[in-house]
């Protein structure tokens, strides 16, 4: 059955993880999360693969715990394979290691720290209120768009300045570089006006590293000279 969310977490961090679920479950986002989600007498390991493959995207709630976690590796190795989104959900202020660095590195983080947490999951809700198109399950009315999957979202009407089409391939762009969040960033940033050049120029910070940077400024040159 397809949902919205696959929740990755490891243990210690289960009353997180169930904060979140709860919060965001109430709001009309369908989650899936274990054990709850797993059928009785289920071979668990099935049950998980068959849920991340069917989630439009992974939510990973990561801390020192998930860090050491080899089933969250797996996890979040799964995901990568099957070309789910993932979204890491911070709630401690520690690294990736070496061997979730190699899967998350491409990945848009999401800080959720300090405490109280209930206002970062209320951060989590607005984006994935804008990354999931506003389809989500329990809502069946909102207008659709396409998941973070499966390309850029619809933006119908010209924003600032810049047309739908524009929109859309700068979108793409900066989504090779940062992942699903991109939609949401292009969206906020067409809010505040201004032509190709000032919005490649605003997106652009939100790339790590120069050369990284350097390629995507280029690529949107390309974008507005109708290359």
């Amino acid at each position: 059955m397809a949902h919205d969310l696959f929740v990755s977490y490891s243990q210690p961090d289960r009353e997180a993880a169930l904060a979140l679920v709860q919060r965001l479950e109430a709001h009309g986002i369908s989650v899936w999360i274990a054990p709850r989600d797993v059928s009785p007498a289920a071979d668990w390991a099935a049950e998980i693969i068959d849920a991340i493959s069917s989630a439009r995207l992974m939510v990973l709630v990561f801390s020192g715990s998930s860090n050491d976690s080899g089933q969250v590796r797996r996890e979040v190795e799964r995901a990568v394979h099957k070309q789910v989104p993932i979204l890491p959900f911070r709630i401690e202020d520690v690294l990736p290691s070496k061997s979730l660095e190699y899967f998350l590195s491409t990945q848009h983080w999401m800080d959720a720290f300090p405490p109280p947490l209930e206002p970062h999951i209320d951060r989590l809700r607005d984006y994935l209120d804008s990354a999931l198109g506003g389809s989500a399950a329990h809502h069946p009315s909102s207008e659709h768009r396409p998941s973070p999957d499966t390309g850029p979202a619809d933006i119908s009407h010209p924003a600032g300045g810049v047309d739908a089409v524009h929109l859309r391939l700068l979108e793409t762009e900066l989504a090779r570089r940062i992942g699903p969040v991109a939609g949401h960033l292009v969206r906020r940033a067409a809010k505040g006006g201004g032509d190709l050049n000032v919005l490649a120029q605003c997106l652009a910070q939100e790339i790590d590293g120069e050369m990284e940077r350097r390629i995507f400024l280029e690529a949107c040159w390309r974008i507005g000279a109708g290359r």
